[in-house]
């Protein structure tokens, strides 16, 4: 099948039980406005640092990016580590001007934002340091070379120099409820374990504001761009299937040791596309009513939608699911578990992205 443009879309059904994984300005659970009603929601910021976690935890094969303010002291560290000569402070200013040579603006050997850089790059950096390059146009191209996985997914901005800039390979939505929410609070009393006798009241009261959901998640990746990014199909294929692990494993952190809140999603569906990718979203415009629980409702909704946006779409060029509920509207190959539908995934992409090696 020949093709010059591919899409991997994900998307997930994934209960929680009373939570707070993301909070807004006031602590209460971020929420949304959609279909009429008020929805739990789940910002993407907040689901992208747990799967760029995800992938430093579990991404032993190859290097990945840093994000931080202290650009200088982590190139500084590779400068040191090349030649144990330098001491830290001499280190840590060759850092400082051979970032600045590159475009990049610091104040006190720190970035005035924080700034996305990959290990390969930053030992490149470290190595022109060493040899005194100030070329902008060559420090430049080793900023622009080499783009760590994790950058290439989710971008890299800089203010001070748009042409650092790297556009992400994948999107990933804000997750959100499929059915109408309510935030509720939890009024909390700790007792003080060395109070004086007969003190009966509170060494500390508060309230923390939770809700519970069932959150309809997707994320989707450019696949004809990130093979572009990373120039290498064996790495492309191995960074998309560690992209549907973290997106299906990945969970945010927020008040979790007050929750624990601890799930994994009930269903996912992973397709390949090859006009656009699409969020079946629309498919909860209409919020789950229900009694007893909205995962089997909310999965079987999902399955009608992606049927029926073939309305307006061509039919997946591959789709898969696992789920952990019996689904009465599914019409796509069922996998039995992660591990399966990641090796299905695989042997589907090897064959699609060598086609793509043609045609970009």
């Amino acid at each position: 099948m020949k093709t010059n443009r591919l899409y991997l879309d994900i998307h997930a059904i994934q209960t929680l039980p009373p939570s707070n994984i993301n909070r807004d300005d006031t602590g209460a659970p971020k929420t949304a406005q959609y279909g009429g009603v008020r929805r739990a929601r789940v910002s993407s910021q907040s689901w992208k640092r747990a799967m760029r976690q995800y992938f430093q935890d579990n991404s032993q094969n190859y290097a990945l990016g840093v994000r931080t303010l202290e650009i200088a002291n982590y190139v500084a560290g590779f400068i040191r580590e090349l030649d144990n000569q330098i001491d830290e402070s001499q280190s840590i200013n060759l850092a400082s001007e051979v970032i600045q040579n590159s475009g990049v603006k610091l104040a006190n050997n720190r970035a005035k934002a924080l700034f996305f850089m990959g290990e390969q790059q930053a030992r490149e950096l470290a190595a022109a340091a060493i040899e005194g390059v100030k070329d902008k146009k060559t420090l430049q191209t080793i900023l622009k070379d080499n783009i760590a996985v994790d950058i290439a997914l989710f971008g890299r901005m800089v203010a001070d120099d748009p042409s650092l800039n790297e556009d992400a390979s994948s999107q990933v939505a804000h997750a959100i409820s499929t059915h109408a929410v309510e935030t509720e609070f939890d009024f909390f009393t700790a007792v003080d374990d060395l109070a004086p006798e007969g003190n009966a009241g509170a060494g500390m009261l508060g309230t923390v504001e939770y809700n519970s959901s069932t959150l309809y998640r997707y994320a989707n990746v450019n696949i004809h761009d990130l093979r572009r990014q990373l120039q290498d199909d064996k790495l492309t294929i191995e960074t998309l299937k560690l992209f549907v692990e973290a997106f299906t494993l990945s969970l945010p952190t927020g008040k979790v040791n007050t929750f624990a809140n601890q799930t994994l999603p009930q269903t996912i569906v992973v397709t390949l596309r090859t006009d656009r990718p699409i969020n079946l979203v629309s498919a909860f415009e209409k919020p789950v009513r229900a009694t007893e629980g909205y995962v089997l409702e909310s999965s079987n909704r999902l399955f009608d939608e992606l049927s029926r946006v073939e309305k307006f779409s061509l039919a997946p060029a591959y789709a898969s699911f696992v789920s952990t509920v019996p689904l009465s509207s599914a019409n796509i190959q069922e996998e039995n578990d992660l591990s399966t539908l990641l090796i299905s995934l695989q042997g589907q992409l090897e064959s699609l992205v060598g086609s793509l090696k043609e045609n970009v």
